[in-house]
């Protein structure tokens, strides 16, 4: 059994999904392991991971927008807003969505669906550096 680690650094240019499925199928396919899982871990409380639509941008956009209904930017809603009225609302968008992702490896490759992307999705309006650990086992 071997093991592999790799901090992911992801520059995000705004609040929504951001696409790291080649990153991260650009690392896995470096580690040379042809059967395993990939575990990823996002290090932040107001940004998440999601396997989501990859064909249809449309899609993503109705997700976006469903969420910023769901957790609005209200000033007068939340009593924690140190870093601006989208604070709040980011950790609520984070604690309904998830910080951690397994993906199996079968045959060198993740086992993702035809249609299925791996999305950063920021929830903070401003650009952010993020990190995502990866963490593969496998042989």
């Amino acid at each position: 059994m071997h093991q592999a680690q790799h901090p992911l650094i992801i520059e995000s240019h705004r609040q929504g999904l951001t696409d790291i499925s080649a990153e991260v199928v650009t690392w896995v396919g470096a580690q040379q392991m042809r059967s395993g899982v990939l575990t990823m871990f996002c290090t932040h409380t107001s940004a998440s991971l999601l396997i989501q639509e990859n064909a249809a941008p449309e899609a993503r956009a109705d997700l976006e927008r469903y969420f910023a209904r769901l957790a609005p930017e209200d000033p007068g809603a939340y009593d924690h807003d140190e870093e601006g009225p989208d604070d709040m609302p980011a950790h609520l968008r984070a604690a309904l969505t998830q910080v951690h992702l397994s993906i199996p490896l079968a045959g060198g490759r993740l086992a993702l669906g035809q249609w299925q992307g791996i999305y950063l999705f920021e929830h903070r309006r401003r650009p952010h550096r993020r990190t995502i650990i990866l963490h593969l086992v496998g042989e």
